[in-house]
């Protein structure tokens, strides 16, 4: 079988997905366009140089939908020749495009991809598609549907994770990520967004709070409670589903949760032929890549059994693995993570993640194992893995070598 090398990764900075972000006036399409510009730029590509554009975005309606892939091929300078693909894996689908398309290349479908993801939470509001699982009673009662916050809080209920915890969490990514940004550790992966004009409209990611305190932490009032407790009253519908728990521990709230953004990112996936036709260098080999389904209420624990799945199908072990990236959709997610591996916190999320940098859907999992690879390199370490827990029961994962 026919490896699969990363030779590139790029990612836009993420701007605030409300009224008032750099982004606003950005479509999906042109922030898309601009990672797959800078990917041709930066590798030389020409003609049809790559198979397919396979693209992630978790809310394909409005201007991201109809084939967004297709459509930002059509943007942006790649050649019209190359088709496009959209994908949804929700929060895991820009790590999906990237998984596809490597073991595309591994099976000889095509010896070069690009693959990452975008989501504009800003313009295209998350759950404006009319999801089935939350909005169609006969599928969200037989599954006992509740909202991710609530998902969240059940695992810090289950798990035993305390609110302390959580805000503490919380603050040390604001630290790792405003230390990561004051390093330029993201310097050579950054696409600075930029107006018709050429003048730059954002160059950083804009939703950090560095200046947050536990003590500041502790003062927010838990964001998910009331719909728990009060209307619709999801804590019921949590409860018949573990009838052990007494009740329903709310620890999180926007400090501790990831944030609102819209941001894109793209990796040049290829075999090593792909490579020395195009005179370029592999950065990092794909070792493995997996995914599996979960518990559809707790919903947000995917990444510890799907890390455990690649592992063993891999035949390693988590001392294996130098660095992790681990999505932070919710405190409590790695919090659960690094209690399943006792795992110290030291090698998970280094340069912070999406608590302080934010979440931009589709564009996660492409995001997380940029930075990864990218840190592997700073701290010259051979193997990482990036996962993500998913919506309505799901993980992803991958591991990585450099080369």
């Amino acid at each position: 079988m026919t490896d699969a090398y990363i030779y590139d990764s790029v990612r836009t900075p993420r701007g605030k997905g409300r009224k008032d972000g750099a982004l606003q006036e950005v479509t999906s399409v042109r922030l898309s366009a601009g990672v797959l510009d800078a990917l041709k730029e930066r590798s030389g590509l020409e003609g049809h140089a790559v198979e397919d554009v396979i693209w992630g975005n978790a809310t394909q309606v409005a201007e991201q939908g109809g084939c967004l892939a297709r459509t930002a091929v059509l943007a942006s300078k790649l050649d019209q020749s190359i088709p496009g693909l959209s994908i949804n894996r929700f929060c895991a689908s820009g790590l999906e495009a990237v998984n596809l398309a490597a073991n595309q290349v591994k099976g000889g479908a095509g010896a070069g991809y690009i693959a990452g993801g975008v989501e504009m939470m800003g313009r295209v509001p998350m759950s404006s598609d009319g999801a089935a699982i939350a909005v169609d009673p006969s599928v969200a009662m037989g599954t006992y549907f509740v909202p991710q916050g609530i998902s969240a809080d059940i695992i810090a209920t289950e798990y035993g994770i305390t609110r302390e915890e959580a805000d503490a969490y919380a603050v040390q990514s604001q630290k790792r990520a405003a230390e990561a940004w004051a390093e330029k550790r993201f310097a050579g992966s950054i696409v600075p967004v930029t107006d018709q004009n050429g003048l730059t409209i954002l160059d950083h990611d804009e939703y950090m709070r560095p200046d947050t305190t536990v003590e500041a932490l502790g003062n927010l009032k838990a964001s998910f409670r009331e719909m728990g407790e009060v209307m619709p009253g999801f804590d019921k519908v949590a409860l018949m589903k573990y009838p052990h728990l007494e009740e329903i521990n709310h620890i999180h709230h926007a400090g501790n949760s990831s944030g609102i953004v819209d941001g894109a990112a793209g990796l040049l996936i290829g075999s090593k032929e792909f490579g020395e036709a195009h005179g370029l260098k592999p950065r990092a080999r794909i070792r493995a890549t997996a995914k599996i389904g979960t518990d559809p209420t707790i919903m947000l624990t995917g990444p510890v059994p799907v890390t455990e799945k690649i592992l063993a199908d891999s035949g390693m072990s988590i001392g294996d693995i130098d660095l992790f990236e681990v999505n932070e959709a919710f405190a409590a997610v790695v919090l659960r993570f690094l209690q399943a591996f006792q795992l110290d916190q030291s090698k998970v999320n280094v340069n912070g993640g999406a608590i302080a940098m934010g979440h931009p859907l589709g564009a996660s999992g492409a995001i997380i194992l940029g930075t990864l690879l990218d840190e592997m390199e700073r701290r010259d370490l051979s193997t990482g893995l990036a996962t993500l827990c998913v919506a309505s029961g799901m993980g992803a994962a991958t591991i990585i070598e450099r080369v």
